[in-house]
């Protein structure tokens, strides 16, 4: 069986490093493998790193409240690039409101503040266990 490669994301100009550097750790520790790009990346430079890497899933953490200008341009450009098939999965502080809006253009999952590293961690188990 082929070891889930997850790309881990900081969107935009959003500088808090420590939820995603906690959850990305969290994957790591259940045995997924974990690229971590750092903050400041831009809708653009997550697609590229998702495609060079050939990760199976993309996380991004946005807490900046530009996840109505980054996650959209994310999946449109995963399109173009013929990463349509890596799934996208988030968190940060997003309006319940917003979350299903990015649900229903694509985005798999949401995950907002306060919620256990073993939830996320499960999720991924059960949506990408058999990659």
């Amino acid at each position: 069986m082929k070891r889930i490669r997850i790309l881990m994301a900081k969107g935009g100009l959003d500088g808090h490093s420590r939820g995603i550097k906690v959850v990305a750790r969290a994957l790591r520790d259940a045995g997924f493998e974990v690229i971590y790009t750092g903050l400041h990346q831009s809708p653009g430079m997550i697609v590229k790193a998702a495609i060079q890497e050939d990760v199976d899933l993309i996380g991004i953490s946005i807490l900046s409240g530009a996840h109505m200008a980054i996650f959209p341009k994310v999946l449109e450009l995963l399109q173009l690039e013929g990463g349509g098939h890596i799934p996208v999965f988030g968190g940060g502080i997003i309006p319940s409101a917003d979350q299903k809006r990015l649900e229903k253009m694509g985005v798999k999952r949401i995950f907002g503040p306060g919620t256990r590293t073993t939830e996320i961690v499960d999720w991924v188990k059960k949506n990408l266990g058999d990659v």
